[in-house]
């Protein structure tokens, strides 16, 4: 008996000992976090234009110019989607003007934590290009989950859209697929705690910035610093909440008669299927349409991270109609 209570005792002790390291650990966390974002403010100047929309502030950058515009329009949870796609618009802006909005909870913008259906984040796009000057018709550049705001925008302002040019892009058949929901939704809160506790600065920079080589040393820092203030926040836990509304209710409406060029990846690094599904639901929403062409790359979900060249030259041959 006296041989139990001793090895009770010893437990016990073992694990204040274990409580009170994760305690320090967390305090350490937090306080270095603080006195980091604080050294981190001169690189969070925004790059770009804030525009108010609905009494918030989104950014809108552009450069470039030329006869068209290419709206790009960022994925899931991308933490600066003007940094984020630079790799691939820094070689096509000698030649037309390139737009990035980043949306609520993106980049530069606020967080609202409002509803994020597709149809009110259109109208926010639409708002935040008319107060940067920014008018259309507009060339659609959307990677993943803003495959379906393009669409629904080409199918709600057709005269608004000239072109959508996919970067493995979603379309409401990808959710048939994808069986997103509360586990999604809270592993998103969870993972934003974990950010906000300080616990993204223990990971390193090489796996928080997008591959290569297009950032300069200050916009790796300005991303590294986004991303500790905004990865996977309340307003992307919205997002998550109404993607299968949004999903269907873009897949209800016709499909746009808009030219199409669509980069298609292996599904690899952000899907959720393999390479044969993820190409299938692509070439069967495109099935039927005459004006739709399909460039199939082997390279991963951020196909812009790894083919910037090609893809590039590719929309160029595109929209000079070669």
């Amino acid at each position: 008996m006296k041989a139990k209570k001793k090895g009770n005792k010893k437990i016990r002790k073992i694990l204040l000992v274990v409580i009170g390291i994760l305690v320090a650990f967390m305090l350490f966390s937090v306080i270095n976090h603080r006195i980091k974002m604080k050294q981190e403010e001169e690189f969070l100047t925004p790059i770009g234009q804030m525009i108010e929309v609905d009494g918030n502030q989104m950014c809108v950058y552009s450069e470039g110019s030329g006869d068209k515009t290419i709206v790009f329009m960022s994925g899931l949870g991308t933490v600066s989607p003007i940094l984020d796609f630079k790799s691939l618009y820094s070689l096509l802006s000698d030649d037309y003007r390139i737009v990035v909005v980043e949306k609520y909870g993106y980049g530069f913008s606020d967080q609202v934590d409002k509803v994020r259906k597709v149809d009110i984040m259109l109208e926010e796009t639409r708002a935040a290009l008319h107060g940067a000057g920014i008018e259309g018709p507009y060339i659609l550049c959307p990677h993943s989950l803003s495959g379906l705001e393009a669409l629904y925008w080409a199918q709600t302002y057709p005269d608004e859209v000239e072109a959508i040019i996919g970067l493995d892009m979603d379309v409401p058949e990808s959710y048939d697929y994808l069986k997103i929901g509360t586990p999604h939704i809270l592993l998103t809160k969870l993972m934003h705690s974990l950010v906000d506790l300080g616990i993204g600065r223990f990971v390193s920079d090489s796996a928080v910035l997008p591959p290569g080589n297009s950032l300069s040393e200050e916009e790796r820092r300005t991303y590294v610093a986004l991303f500790n203030r905004n990865y996977m926040n309340i307003d992307i836990a919205r997002e998550y909440e109404s993607i299968h509304e949004s999903a269907v209710f873009v897949g209800s409406n016709k499909k746009p008669e808009d030219t199409r060029l669509l980069f298609v990846s292996d599904g690899t690094g952000g899907t959720g299927m393999d390479t044969t599904t993820w190409r299938s639901v692509v070439r069967n929403y495109a099935d039927g349409m005459s004006n739709v062409n399909i460039i199939e790359l082997d390279c991963s979900h951020y196909l812009h991270h790894y083919e910037s060249e090609r893809i590039s030259e590719d929309i160029d041959s595109f929209l000079q109609g070669n």
